[in-house]
């Protein structure tokens, strides 16, 4: 049976999840996400991933969020357990010790953005749209929406977009700092994976532990900050990594790095 989710290793150490669902905007169905979940914990069991992209399979939409068709048949109480299933499955992402990328090549509304929010770094297409909409349906956003995209473009900007469920471009999107990077969308493989790439040529270890100081220190006040960074820093002194980067600086090669 056809999964809705594909995963695939594209390069070396680089790893690529695929929502499979074109032929309704790659939406949240409850196959979707079970298969999600299932790549997720492909992911965390293996050892050769040292970063993940996400993407969409076609060119017209990255995710356009819940399967608003599938809802039609829900209660009040299947929708709300729906809605956690997302918020789940989002959260599990976000909580992937290695960096990940949004590769967004096509329109992401409600929750399809609020994956991508949950991404290290977002690149886009330049000419496609985004936007938490939810509030224009009689709801809000409820997988994430609302505490990651003020903690990204601040709050004013991101209670201007919630509240008035505009859909704004992707070059806007990258004026306000909601994408990392706007490309052309021929391009726009190109450019992730070769990101990507540079990111998993990185001691694995060090990456880790510069995710965590980054994502315990964000919340915190800075000298709290500092404190979680010198102990993520204390993680890697004792690495065989370490010793690697070294021993290659010196020899001037590239290094070998092995996650030990």
């Amino acid at each position: 049976m056809k999964k809705s989710v594909v995963l695939q290793v594209v390069e070396d150490y680089v790893y690529e999840i695929t929502l499979d669902r074109p032929e309704a905007a790659n939406a949240f169905s409850h196959e979707l996400m079970d298969d999600f979940l299932q790549c997720l914990n492909e992911i965390k069991k293996s050892s050769e991933v040292r970063c993940v992209i996400v993407k969409g399979s076609g060119d017209k939409a990255f995710c356009a969020g819940a399967d608003l068709k599938e809802r039609r048949g829900m209660n009040d109480q299947q929708v709300v357990e729906t809605v956690h299933k997302i918020g789940r499955c989002i959260k599990e992402f976000e909580s992937l010790e290695i960096p990940t990328i949004a590769s967004i090549n096509g329109v992401a509304f409600g929750g399809g953005l609020e994956l991508a929010l949950a991404c290290d770094i977002r690149f886009v297409r330049d000419d496609t749209k985004m936007g938490l909409t939810e509030t224009s349906l009689g709801i809000i956003p409820g997988a994430g929406g609302t505490q990651r995209l003020p903690r990204l473009i601040g709050v004013g900007k991101a209670k201007e977009l919630i509240f008035s469920a505009r859909r704004i471009s992707s070059v806007e999107a990258g004026q306000i700092g909601m994408a990392e990077r706007v490309v052309p969308f021929a391009k726009l493989e190109e450019e992730t994976r070769e990101l990507a790439r540079r990111i998993a040529s990185n001691a694995p270890i060090a990456l880790k532990e510069a995710k965590r100081a980054i994502d315990l220190g964000i919340n915190t006040d800075k000298d709290t900050g500092l404190s979680i960074e010198s102990l993520c820093y204390k993680q890697t002194i004792p690495t065989e990594d370490r010793m690697e980067g070294l021993n290659a600086f010196r020899e001037k090669r590239s290094p070998n790095y092995r996650g030990k």
